[in-house]
């Protein structure tokens, strides 16, 4: 009987270690409300972000259409304005490859720069391109609509020209109509889904786990900051992965005054995501930034606050540069490795310091080193 008792003690003691284990959620011990914080991102953030961006991309599409039955500047000016818009708003959703947006290759259809313009010459001359193929990417989206209302001439009047007195003035016009109406497509069918059963599903998947919606999130906001802003946005302009500069890889080319206005507002947008911020709020909710803070042992450690200062940091530095980044390069490239080594401090401590506190893995193959 003595030996039934140990043995019974022992099989009770053996259970409670693996109820134990299995609470401490690989790691993670603590009762931060996972759900909630997802539910203040879907509600407050992506789907506000995606709704302002649809209708956006609703006002281009009529300024393109407005263009292209009269092409005149007044209606070149309103293109523009509404391009700009749009394209600012698109900073703010570019981090949420997730769910739909992954499935149609959101980011790859709306914003692949430097533009491939023989692609794009080529794509009018046919007439009936096929927008969605892969192939296209570099013809689409933001940086495609920039080339067509900004790069097609030397000056305001050879741009109208384009879409009146040029041979193919109709063709012009029609592949203008074709990028907006493929952009507002492909965000129309983002959005509704998200409003249609993606939303629930993604607040509710809070396991640590390599497929719940929570660490594909984080892991794809950790993926934007460092491939899509620090390296996209000032390191390959910049020459840090090539053996020179290359100015003409700004996003924003044609325009020319744009391209520090958008990676200033994706930096903001980075920093407002991290501290639950509501879009076009300045209220904030759950967040990643608390979900470290429950995570951390040590009080007088706040990894939260140093990953907040160093944007801020990252933010003054970029400040500091020319409003089109392209001249900035090409004058001083300096302060443009500068901004890149800035942003570059916020990577290790966002996929090192933060994925080890939260025992979340890194789903993505690093292609440059932290």
């Amino acid at each position: 009987m003595k030996k039934i008792g140990i043995l019974f003690i022992t099989m009770i003691a053996l259970i409670s270690c693996d109820s134990s284990d299995d609470s401490s959620d690989n790691g993670n011990q603590n009762n931060f409300d996972r759900s909630g914080m997802m539910t203040n991102i879907a509600d407050n953030l992506i789907i506000p972000a995606f709704t302002d961006l649809n209708n956006d991309l609703a006002i281009l599409e009529n300024e393109i259409a407005s263009f292209s039955t009269s092409p005149d500047l007044a209606g070149l000016n309103a293109t523009r304005t509404a391009w700009l818009n749009a394209y600012t708003t698109w900073q703010y959703v570019e981090m949420y490859n997730i769910g739909k947006a992954e499935e149609v290759q959101l980011a790859f259809k709306m914003n692949v720069y430097p533009t491939n313009v023989t692609d794009i010459q080529n794509n009018i001359l046919d007439g009936n391109a096929d927008l969605n193929a892969v192939n296209n990417n570099d013809a689409v989206g933001f940086p495609a609509v920039e080339y067509m209302i900004y790069g097609t001439g030397n000056d305001d009047q050879e741009i109208i020209d384009f879409y009146t007195t040029d041979s193919n003035a109709s063709l012009n016009k029609q592949y203008l109509i074709d990028l907006s109406a493929a952009m507002k497509s492909l965000t129309q069918e983002v959005l509704d889904d998200w409003n249609n059963g993606f939303r629930d599903s993604f607040v509710n998947s809070t396991e640590n786990t390599a497929t719940s919606a929570l660490n594909r999130l984080v892991n794809d906001f950790i993926f934007y900051y460092e491939k899509g802003l620090r390296a996209n946005k000032i390191g390959i302009p910049a020459g840090i992965f090539s053996s020179s500069s290359l100015p003409d890889r700004v996003e924003g080319l044609y325009s020319e005054v744009y391209s520090k206005q958008l990676a200033t507002t994706a930096l903001n947008a980075v920093r407002q995501f991290f501290i639950g911020q509501h879009y076009n709020s300045s209220t904030t909710g759950l967040s990643l930034s608390d979900y470290v803070t429950a995570s951390e042992t040590d009080a007088n450690n706040s990894l939260s606050t140093e990953i907040s200062n160093q944007f801020e940091t990252a933010q003054n530095q970029l400040s500091t540069l020319d409003a089109n980044l392209s001249s900035q390069v090409n004058t001083n490239n300096t302060a443009m490795l500068q901004t890149y080594d800035e942003l570059q401090r916020a990577v290790v401590l966002l996929k090192v310091d933060m994925l080890q506190l939260l025992n979340i893995n890194v789903d993505y193959v690093d292609a440059d080193g932290d």
